[in-house]
């Protein structure tokens, strides 16, 4: 049994912490394991491909509105292969790169392959057993995978493998209503694929306000077909070497069926706990099989830690670097420093672009009630910028406590949002939490932050909102 100071799983956000205590003791021994290429999802199939990938997408819409000012610009040809060989390219650079630092580094041991627990703080990496009494779990998820009879063998793409793709499907079907599926429909089809988007939640984007989510499918339903409330129920083969999925409407049980070159499953992530085989080590799982984390980012099993997609609380790269450095300041500084999730930010990069802060509507008023709840809400079109921009419908909303004016939430669609909302989500980490300095602070004119500002000076009631929204905004809802 060979014994380390320190074992790591999993070389995403954890290597934040494999840095920093290496800093703090140059003489720890640490394993490192991964029985993926190294560098964790964000890099090696996740958020880091994709938005190399979405940016040609950007471009595509930027010089089709470029004919809305006089310039008469047309794009001659898509080069799809030299676009995706530009990832790859990148990506394998950082992998490599990665790889070498790991088994250059004389602290670490790298051991590319899986991982078994055998005991609580004793694993099996290969034909290697090890032990340490400092664990930290970093291990990923992966593409969760629907029951739908004739998937497997008619096979499919998920997150994972359509980074692999030479040429493009020249029609594609999505399974899966939510960001995954928005994302690569728009890249899809911006390069010249015909995307059609179905998914079993009445909602498209279901985590997103709902007049946001009715927004975005308008926009995006003018060159993607995207269909809600469908619950697929098999998928098989053409004669023609197509793909077929059957559907069901969930409320009126009429079929329908869809045909394409291919088929994309962006159904959401499953956990990877079960290679890890955690019931030999006392921790304990959700009901999902994700591993249960203290506030403390402690597992069940003490000196255990998890964090990132292994905890299956937010499934962001920006939420996993979080949560790195609390367990570094627990388990190696022993400040016991509780995670705190009240303002984690996400973005959609499609277009229109989305972002939001902390709570909904909804759930400002489960907790604060109606009547301590305004909302603010101005439009891109009612700013100069965004005037000159030519932007129509695209609006922030935003959600304050009345008796304290401590934001609740953001929310924004429309150019820029992922960019735009950080203001509120700085301000949502002050003692206070207050709006306050956002509102009196000089904004840029004309600058497109100035329409965040104003949603804050045109605070309402919810009902006064809708009233604006739907009569006033013409946004549906």
């Amino acid at each position: 049994m060979k014994e380390y100071d320190v074992i790591v799983i999993g070389t995403g956000s954890a290597m934040e912490i494999v840095s920093a205590a290496i800093q703090q003791n140059p003489s720890l021994k640490i394993a490192v394991i991964d029985k993926d290429d190294p560098g964790g999802i964000c890099l090696t199939r996740g958020c880091i491909p994709s938005k190399i990938l979405l940016y040609p997408s950007e471009l595509v819409k930027t010089i089709e509105r470029a004919r809305d000012f006089g310039l008469n610009i047309e794009i001659k040809k898509i080069d799809f292969v030299q676009i995706m060989e530009r990832m790859r390219t990148f990506v394998s650079t950082e992998i490599a790169t990665i790889k070498q630092n790991l088994l250059n580094t004389k602290n670490i041991d790298y051991f590319p392959t899986t991982a078994q627990f055998t005991a609580p703080y004793a694993l099996t990496v290969g034909d290697t057993d090890i032990t340490s009494n400092l664990i930290i779990l970093c291990i990923g998820s992966r593409p969760d995978i629907p029951t739908i009879p004739g998937l497997h063998t008619t096979g499919y793409l998920t997150s994972d493998t359509i980074l692999k793709l030479r040429s493009l499907p020249k029609s594609i079907v999505i399974i899966g209503g939510g960001y995954i599926a928005a994302e690569y429909g728009y890249f899809l089809a911006t390069m010249g694929s015909q995307v059609t988007i179905i998914g079993r939640n009445p909602q498209f984007l279901p985590e997103e306000e709902p007049e946001i989510s009715a927004l975005a499918k308008s926009e995006l339903q003018t060159y993607i077909t995207i269909i809600t409330n469908h619950e697929v129920r098999r998928a098989d083969k053409t004669f023609i070497g197509k793909k077929t999925l059957i559907a069901v409407n969930r409320e009126t049980q009429n079929e329908v069926e869809l045909t394409g070159d291919e088929i994309l499953v962006a159904t959401g992530r499953a956990s990877n706990t079960d290679l890890l085989h955690p019931e030999k080590s006392g921790i304990n799982l959700d009901d999902r099989g994700f591993i249960v984390v203290n506030e403390y980012m402690e597992t069940s099993q003490p000196n255990i830690w998890a964090l990132g997609d292994a905890d299956g609380k937010y499934l962001f790269k920006h939420v996993a670097n979080y949560e790195a450095m609390i367990v570094y300041y627990n388990a190696f500084l022993k400040q016991m420093i509780k995670a705190d999730y009240h303002a984690v930010p996400h973005a959609i990069f499609t277009h229109p672009e989305i972002a939001s802060v902390g709570l909904t509507e909804k759930k400002a008023i489960e907790i604060y009630s109606e009547d301590n709840v305004l909302i603010g809400l101005h439009r891109y079109q009612d700013v100069a910028k965004g005037e000159a921009m030519n932007l129509k419908d695209y609006f922030v909303k935003v959600l304050v406590e009345r008796d304290t004016m401590k934001i609740l939430g953001a929310h924004i669609i429309g150019p820029e949002a992922s960019i735009l909302i950080q203001e509120v989500v700085n301000l949502m980490y002050t003692n206070d939490q207050n709006m306050g300095p956002l509102f009196k602070a000089m904004h840029i004119h004309p600058a497109l932050n100035e329409v965040v500002q104003r949603a804050f000076s045109s605070l309402m009631i919810p009902a006064h909102y809708h009233h604006v929204l739907q009569e006033h905004f013409q946004l549906p809802t």
